[in-house]
């Protein structure tokens, strides 16, 4: 029966977005890939916002349920019967009525499993697409045939796009590259490679007095150059949605001194490399959003590089979703966290593998994030900075909960909305 109500849902919200779409005539863009989505759609969003009425994904409602809502202007009802007719109004409403309907939306956009991007392309058709990046394992191929079957299905809307419209590629991603070159689409490419139409360089940590405050980069575009901050956040991963953000409104004829004011207050999404202040002066670097082998992987070279730190502490959840990859990822990342972190916290049963090159490295594991919490909450100290990062549903949130200095900091964490905090 729920699987019934599921399929009238997802139809009838289909039907309404495109309707809506159909009326209005919106210009889409839409952002795909296995990384970083949820960052750049922001970063993109507050790139046009100069020139274009925009609206944006929510958080990362990117699925068949979440791409509708967006359209339609509505949050997500989850089982609240009465929010639901609310969403159904609002759907006639926009249908019937006038309304001041954005000119441009910006549409994160995910594949869990095979079929979930067609679907969404069968109601929305993008003018522009942004990729980010496409690892060897992305998250979800346990539902795949294979990693390639991930990343086509990923890079599925830029054959949506018509001859000569936009798409954005990360340079340095071999597979998108190589896809893009193969479609009709305008491709504007961004990443650190010389011949990266938006290329980065000179990426570092932003430092005041002595203390990381974020990420500092040099963007040059066609013969102009220009230094962007991203303050709140570090990674090199928190800087790549940056340069998308300037090769889309590079796409749309917007300057690049114009493109870098109007990003000059984009702050990264909460749980994607946020810097948070720890228990006795420790500094949190929270990336509890979700764990994949190519996050992980950036994130722990981020700790290794951190500067003026005293002690640094992985604390590492499972990686979910990698079905038959899942060993050898973990055993792989193993080895880089043995490189980079002075202790190595466990969250999970497949989380224990990290610690096998643990290379003199203390090794704490857990079962869970609230026993973690509890144990961790007394140990840090002064000088220490706390990476913590794991899947979803392992909630290392709350592990960072544990560990703030201020408790009121919490409403910067993700999964903070009351359905969240009431699951197990």
């Amino acid at each position: 029966m729920k699987n019934i109500l599921k399929a009238i849902a997802v139809f009838f919200l289909a039907f309404f977005a495109r309707s809506v779409l159909h009326r209005y005539q919106p210009r889409i863009i839409m952002v795909t890939g296995s990384v970083g989505k949820t960052s750049t759609k922001d970063a993109v969003a507050a790139a046009l916002a100069t020139r274009f009425y925009v609206r944006k994904s929510e958080k990362s409602f990117n699925s068949e349920f979440g791409v509708p809502f967006t359209i339609l202007g509505v949050g997500n009802p989850w089982n609240d019967p009465f929010a639901w007719l609310s969403v159904l109004r609002s759907a006639v409403a926009l249908m019937i009525l006038p309304n001041h309907y954005p000119n441009m939306l910006v549409l994160e956009v995910g594949a869990d499993k095979p079929g979930d991007l067609a679907r969404i392309l069968r109601f929305a058709t993008p003018d522009a697409v942004v990729v980010t990046r496409l690892p060897e394992i992305p998250v979800h191929v346990e539902a795949y045939p294979s990693p390639d079957a991930v990343r086509e299905e990923e890079f599925s809307p830029a054959h949506a796009l018509r001859a000569g419209a936009p798409l954005i590629v990360p340079v340095d991603d071999e597979y998108t590259l190589e896809s893009a070159i193969r479609t009709p689409a305008r491709i504007i490419s961004y990443g650190y490679t010389e011949n990266a139409t938006v290329r980065m360089r000179d990426t570092n940590f932003y430092e005041i007095d002595d203390k990381v405050e974020g990420m500092q980069t040099t963007v040059s575009v066609r013969g102009e150059h220009g230094q962007c901050i991203v303050k709140g956040s570090v990674g090199t991963t928190q800087v790549s949605p940056i340069a998308a953000a300037i090769a889309i409104a590079n796409a749309f004829e917007i300057p690049l001194q114009e493109a870098l004011l109007a990003l000059e207050n984009y702050e990264a999404p909460s749980g994607r490399g946020k810097l948070l202040v720890g228990r006795n002066g420790a500094t949190i670097i929270d990336d509890s959003y979700n764990a994949s082998p190519a996050a992980v992987e950036e994130a722990l070279n981020t700790l290794k590089m951190f500067p003026h730190a005293k002690r640094r502490i992985a604390v590492l959840g499972d990686m979910l979703e990698l079905g038959r990859y899942s060993v050898m990822e973990h055993e792989r990342i193993a080895v880089l966290a043995g490189a980079s972190a002075d202790v190595i916290v466990t969250v999970g049963i497949r989380a224990r593998a990290f610690t096998i090159a643990s290379n003199g490295a203390e090794v704490m594991q857990f079962d869970n994030s609230r026993s973690a919490a509890s144990a961790l909450a007394e140990l840090i100290r002064e000088g220490d900075v706390i990476l913590v990062k794991g899947s979803q549903s392992v909630r290392t949130e709350r592990i960072v909960e544990a560990l703030l200095a201020k408790k009121s900091d919490v409403v910067k964490l993700v999964r903070q909305e009351k359905k969240w905090r009431e699951r197990s």
